[in-house]
Parts: structure tokens; sequence; C-alpha cells
């Protein structure tokens, strides 16, 4: 239809399709501002809104605990067992002494030296009692550094049991938020994309249509664009349902606009030549004629066969003669193309 409008015309309706993207584009910036602020209508929740705070804060304190008593039994351990290893040694040592001095009182024999023995058994019996009291003390603090380290297992046991439990709350709660917030959007969309349905049926062609379709287009972005990223895993279900009918009832509307279409061809196809003409305005007859095209039928015809006066199919009238200079024209121009004058609008044999 580009071809039969005038130059100026034709850019305004260019500029009338760009006053439709951009109004469908700040009313998609609107919208999906509004969707997107749709989640603050609701409070966000977390672990500690449906956790035990006293027993879990009871649980976290002995965690606590027991992990400081824990750290300070270790440095005490650490601690212990370098005395341990230090009284070892210095037993060691000293055994050692011991066995060869009584290795040397063997091989004497000197009784004067017996209490000198007494001594220095003695001495190695006081070692070994401080031997054994390091090692004591080892082996409680190593007690002390397990009792805490269990107790602070059995608190973190009882934290990840009130946590666990919590989580299938919060989880459950959060499932519940999400569906009231697809709802929300669902309510907000879904008219939109019932008023562009019936702004299409209604209003397409009227003198307002940039904006309706710019609606149109912004409705059908919000609801299958926009509503995506937030639907829920269920949320898929309704947005192909509300697809699938959509596209039922576009299909048969375009079922039965064709049938229609072909039994109005059919009933025009039967009247009269001028008749038929009355019928088709300017604009549509030109637009036709442009694709190689029969305005009456819309089948497709050699136009450029100086021989096709009339449609082979139809029989409408394709070109006739001017009335002044006799030239051959097409029957739907307004003028002749040779001389300017007004056509006749009659051809050859309707004269």
């Amino acid at each position: 239809m580009s071809r039969s409008l005038r130059l100026s015309e034709k850019w305004f309706h260019r500029g009338l399709w760009l006053v439709a993207f951009v109004f469908a584009s700040f009313l998609i910036g609107l919208g999906g501002t509004i969707v997107e602020n749709l989640p603050k209508v609701e409070r966000n929740y977390s672990l500690d809104d449906f956790i035990d705070q006293r027993l879990a804060q009871q649980a976290r304190d002995t965690a606590k605990a027991a992990q400081n008593a824990g750290k300070d039994a270790q440095e005490a351990l650490d601690q212990t067992e370098l005395k341990a290893r230090v009284a070892q040694s210095d037993y060691r040592s000293a055994r050692e002494s011991f066995n060869n001095w009584l290795a040397t009182r063997h091989a004497t024999a000197r009784s004067d030296q017996d209490p000198e023995l007494i001594s220095r058994t003695k001495a190695l019996d006081a070692l070994k009692t401080t031997e054994r009291q390091t090692l004591s003390h080892v082996q409680a603090q190593q007690q002390a550094a397990l009792d805490a380290r269990q107790t602070q297992a059995r608190a973190q046991a009882q934290l990840r049991e009130l946590e666990q439990a919590a989580e299938t709350e919060l989880r459950t709660a959060q499932r519940s938020q999400d569906l009231r917030v697809f709802l929300y959007r669902l309510a907000l969309t879904l008219p939109l994309l019932v008023i562009a349905g019936w702004l299409f049926a209604k209003k397409r062609k009227g003198t307002y249509w940039p904006f309706v379709w710019g609606f149109i287009f912004f409705a059908l972005f919000a609801f299958f664009v926009e509503l995506v990223p937030y639907l829920p895993s269920y949320g898929g279900y309704v947005r192909y349902a509300v697809g699938i009918v959509i596209t039922i009832l576009v299909g048969r509307q375009a079922i039965v606009s064709l049938n229609r279409y072909l039994e109005r061809q059919k009933l025009a196809e039967q009247k009269p030549d001028l008749e038929r003409r009355e019928e088709l305005s300017y604009d549509v007859a030109l637009a036709r004629l442009a694709k190689s095209v029969c305005p009456g039928c819309e089948r497709s015809v050699d136009l450029k066969d100086p021989a096709n006066d009339f449609c082979p199919h139809c029989g409408i009238g394709l070109h006739d003669h001017c009335v002044k200079c006799d030239a051959r024209k097409g029957s739907f121009a307004k003028f002749c193309h040779a001389c300017g004058t007004v056509a006749g609008a009659r051809t050859k044999a309707a004269v």
C-alpha cells in the first residue's frame, strides 16, 4: 500500500509508527519498574524469623564458650607437653648417668660410696616423679581439650538442627511469598493483555491507532517478557496456558475472517464491473496493482502484457483508453497519464 500513498503521507505514516514504538517503550519502562518493585510490598524473610531464638542463642553461646575453652586447653596442652618432654629428657639423662656411675660402683666395690648411691637414687626418683606429674598434666589438658571439642560439636549439631528446621519453614514461607508476588504481577499484566485484545479488535484502525498499537506492544511485552524472570516453577503453566488460549482465539478469528473474506470475494466477483469498482478504494486498487495482482480478486496478473485489458480470473477491467487522446491507461487511474484528462471510468466494452 505504501506505493499508493503520497510522499508526505508515507513519512507521516512512518512517523506515527515511530510514535507507537516510542509510546510502547515508555510504557514498557514504566511497567518494568512497577513489576520490579512489586516484591517490596512483601517483607523479606530470613532464617532468624523462624528459628527458636532462645535455644539458638544458647547453642551459639555454648559453642563459643567451648571454642574458647578448647583454645585455652590447647595452649595449656602445648605448654605441658613441652614440660613433659623436658622432664623426660632430664630423667633419661639422669638415668644414663646413674647407670654409668652404678657400673663404676660395682667395678670398684667401694663401700664408702653407699651414701652417694642413696642420694643419686633419690634424685632419680624425684625426676621420675616429675616426669609422671607432667605426663598427668598433659593427659588432663588433653581431656580438657577433648571435652571442649565435644561440647562445641554438640552445640553446633544442636544449632544445625534448629537451622534445618527453620530453613524448612523459611522455604515454605518464601514459596508462599513468591506465589503472592506472582499473583500480584499476574493481576497487573493479565488485564493489560485483555485490554490490548479489545483494542486490537475494536480500535486498531481508528484515528489514534499509534497509541493503540503502542499499548498492544506494551501489553504483550509485559506479559510474555517482563513476567518471565519472576515466574515461580509453576508459573510457566499460566504463561503457556494464556499463550495457548490467545493462539486459539487469534487462530479461530483468522480462520473465520479468511472464510468470510473468501465468501465476500465470491459474491463480489458475481457483481457487475462498475459496482465492483465503486466498492474498491483508490488507494487499495493502486496498492494491489503495484504488486501485479488484480484489484478485484487479488490473483496474480501480467500487467505488462498489452493484451491484458481485463482480469482473466474475475473479468474486472484493468486497462481502458482515454476519452480524449485514446491512450491506453489503467482503468483505476483518475487522470490520463498522456494528456491529463479526467478519466471517464469506462472501458471500451462499457462504452
